[in-house]
């Protein structure tokens, strides 16, 4: 694959990744994620499971770079969702 491509893969998975970043930040200065849904978040981390999968079978770096950083965003607000419950 040309460096074009996979520079292109790099930053479509940077940005959609730190898409992520401004709501556990917000969870965590307010200590509240009431308005998250638990629902939501583990059906879209199966879904980064199963592309992060898909990325270590076709060995794509874009891929797995950005699945496993937006993996461990999505867990981090699960596990900030069960700590600040109330």
């Amino acid at each position: 694959m040309s460096l074009a491509i996979e520079t292109f893969g790099m930053i479509a998975g940077t940005l959609t990744t730190i898409a992520f970043v401004p709501q556990v930040l917000k969870i965590y200065q307010t200590k509240s994620a009431k308005d998250v849904s638990y629902l939501m978040f583990s059906i879209f981390s199966t879904g980064i499971v199963f592309w992060l999968i898909y990325g270590i079978l076709i060995r794509s770096t874009p891929i797995i770079a950005a699945n496993v950083v937006t993996l461990t965003l999505s867990v981090i607000i699960i596990v900030l969702k069960i700590r600040y419950h109330r």
